[in-house]
């Protein structure tokens, strides 16, 4: 009969194309995956370059322009310093302060009156040692200085004591900010009075303005003195503390303003002087912004500029971005044209081995086809003869079995379980007989009353063993320990007469109640009782303890200081039938875990040459 090659000749120098198409899938999918980690990393990396490269350039280009910035402020900050000092030497001002007489303060106030118009100066006045406004530039004007108290101003004070003294505020009379630069006329012993110049910052906040790019210039405290965003003055760069907040307010250096923090947020700080923050401009337009700052020289100021960043970042990432791409791109077009290319010359390989094997086939197909049926027909009769034999053999030898079981399990289970409450019965029928003929009536009486309540009980066992027939299971109720324990005790005081000595028994609380049957439960611990008993029998100091426990439920402990149970036996403890006493039934300890595990509890037993121990777990009734 012809063959068919050998699958494995084939199959072993190349994949099939099925086996190469999957591969192939699997391949693509990874290449894929990959791929698309390789681009989100690049579009990620460039994204973080470009915008740390732009972060850079806008710092850099920021910083010049904050520098600038700087040095104009300082440029219109120096002239009009020059200004109290030669005052502070003139004579016409010593003269007007110390004599004050009309024609004196006229000629002072003319002066000034017309220095302030060659300066670029607010307004200048000069004050007596009171603080009261002798002479002002704006004399002619409504809102004349000359007469106002500024005794509580801190130039006037600092200037006192100090000889000189710069100071941001709000105009008490012009509501107008500015600031304020002052010098003491007189030596500090014999001082004659303070002269003021105000300056103002209109014109310095109008060309930071026209650049559109917000500015400001806040003081030691973090209040905004000088800003392009009008709206920001006096705002702070960060909440004020309680008693700064109360000395400001006190100092009326700012008048009614509300001293709130500007509305910049989330700020990112790249070095000492660079941060990334998110501002909120006039117009309520939220923006991203590199923020720059640096001191003002010959000033507590400090100037803060912001840099729109957000546009030119995004700008920056997309150019890093789509460079990335234009290098990546190309790479992993090369590198999946080298795939395909790789998996279509095994794909031809694999065809073309494909095909011959598919031709070698062919060649047998009809004969093998024909032999395999023959065969296959053979083997199904064969099968079905074979298997009709087995399934009568093994129905036959089920309902043997099953016939044996359940004879072995009634008869040996009543002999045993019946067994105990007869011998009982017998034992106070002897007493009662002996109690009669001795004309004790009531010790006869009161064993005639524990004979019906055995007899009772031997009914009860045989109706239990009506409902094992019936498959039936006693329901489990809360039954008091105690009395399960007692019960078992009186069961065996009549065959193990002048032993139970050795019974030392823990009886636990009466409350103590466990879910189960008292009668079932009483067949469990005469079982465990007996078997300990019969263990100890002629030993000396023979001993059984029983004793309760609650943890997890309710654990009941039988001890024995006996000689333990053998491996063997040990081993096969719960087998039916299985025993070390010469007339036992071995089913004592069956029944026993049978009836325990019915109400969700387990026996456990550990025996060795100090004696064994058999551990009843049962659940507690609530």
């Amino acid at each position: 009969m012809l063959q068919r090659p050998a699958a494995g000749s084939i199959a072993g120098l190349s994949p099939t194309p099925e086996q190469l198409g999957r591969r192939a899938r699997r391949a693509w999918l990874l290449f894929a995956g990959v791929a698309l980690a390789i681009i989100a990393a690049a579009l990620y990396g460039a994204g973080l370059y470009g915008r740390a490269v732009e972060v850079d350039a806008l710092a850099a280009q920021g910083r010049t322009d904050a520098n600038l910035k700087v040095a104009l402020l300082r440029a219109v900050l120096e002239n009009p310093r020059a200004l109290p000092l030669l005052l502070s030497e003139d004579q016409q001002v010593h003269d007007a302060l110390a004599a004050r007489s009309a024609a004196a303060i006229d000629v002072l106030n003319r002066k000034l009156e017309g220095l302030v118009s060659g300066t670029k100066a607010s307004v200048l006045y000069v004050t007596g040692t009171n603080g009261l406004a002798v002479a002002s530039s704006n004399w002619r004007e409504p809102t004349s200085f000359v007469g106002n108290d500024y005794g509580f101003r801190a130039y006037f004070s600092r200037a006192m004591q100090t000889g000189t003294a710069e100071y941001f505020a709000l105009g008490n009379v012009s509501k107008r900010p500015g600031l304020y630069i002052s010098r003491r006329v007189g030596s500090a012993s014999a001082p004659l009075g303070v002269v003021v110049v105000k300056m103002e910052f209109d014109q310095l906040e109008a060309d930071w303005h026209e650049a559109n790019r917000p500015a400001y210039v806040s003081d030691e405290h973090g209040v905004v003195l000088i800003t392009s965003v009008p709206s920001w003055r006096f705002m702070t760069t960060a909440p004020l503390a309680g008693a700064t907040l109360a000395e400001i307010r006190d100092s009326q250096q700012f008048g009614d303003a509300p001293l709130v923090p500007l509305p910049i947020v989330r700020p990112e700080t790249l070095s000492a002087d660079v941060s990334i923050v998110h501002a909120i401009t006039p117009g309520g337009s939220d923006g991203e912004y590199l923020r720059l700052s640096t001191p003002v020289a010959s000033t507590p100021w400090r100037l803060d500029y912001l840099v729109p960043a957000e546009a030119p970042i995004a700008a920056a990432q997309r150019e890093m971005r789509l460079l990335a791409l234009g290098v990546i791109g190309p790479l992993i077009g090369l590198a999946a044209y080298l795939l395909w290319r790789r998996q279509s010359a095994q794909m031809r390989i694999a065809a073309e081995q494909a095909t011959r094997a598919e031709l070698e086939r062919r060649v047998v197909e009809r004969t093998e086809d024909l032999s395999r049926a023959r065969d296959r027909l053979q083997a199904e009769i064969t099968d079905h003869r074979s298997t009709e034999a087995k399934l009568q053999v093994v129905q036959q030898e089920l309902v043997q079995a099953n016939r044996l079981a359940i004879l072995g399990q009634v008869a040996a289970g009543v002999a045993h379980e019946i067994n105990q409450p007869v011998a009982t019965i017998r034992a106070y029928a002897d007493n009662a007989r002996v109690f009669l003929g001795r004309k004790q009536t009531a010790p006869a009486e009161e064993n005639l009353g524990a004979i019906a309540a055995l007899t009772e009980r031997i009914g009860t066992i045989t109706e239990e063993l009506k409902t094992f027939a019936r498959k039936g299971r006693t329901a489990a109720e809360p039954v008091e320990l105690r009395g399960v324990i007692e019960g078992a005790v009186v069961l065996l005081r009549s065959r193990f007469a002048g032993r139970l000595d050795a019974l030392e028994i823990t009886l636990p609380p009466p409350p103590l109640k466990v879910m189960g049957n008292r009668v079932r439960l009483e067949q469990v611990l005469i079982n465990l009782f007996q078997n300990a008993l019969e263990a100890l029998n002629g030993r000396d100091g023979a001993r059984v303890e029983v004793s309760v426990e609650e943890r997890d439920g309710v654990v009941l402990s039988v001890s024995d200081n006996g000689p333990g149970i053998p491996p063997a036996i040990l081993k096969s403890l719960f087998t039916p039938f299985n025993t070390s006493k010469e007339k036992g039934l071995g089913l004592g300890l069956v029944i026993s875990k049978d009836i325990v595990a019915d109400y969700g509890g387990r026996i456990e037993v550990a025996s060795g040459a100090e004696g064994t121990r058999f551990t009843i777990h049962l659940a507690k009734a609530a």
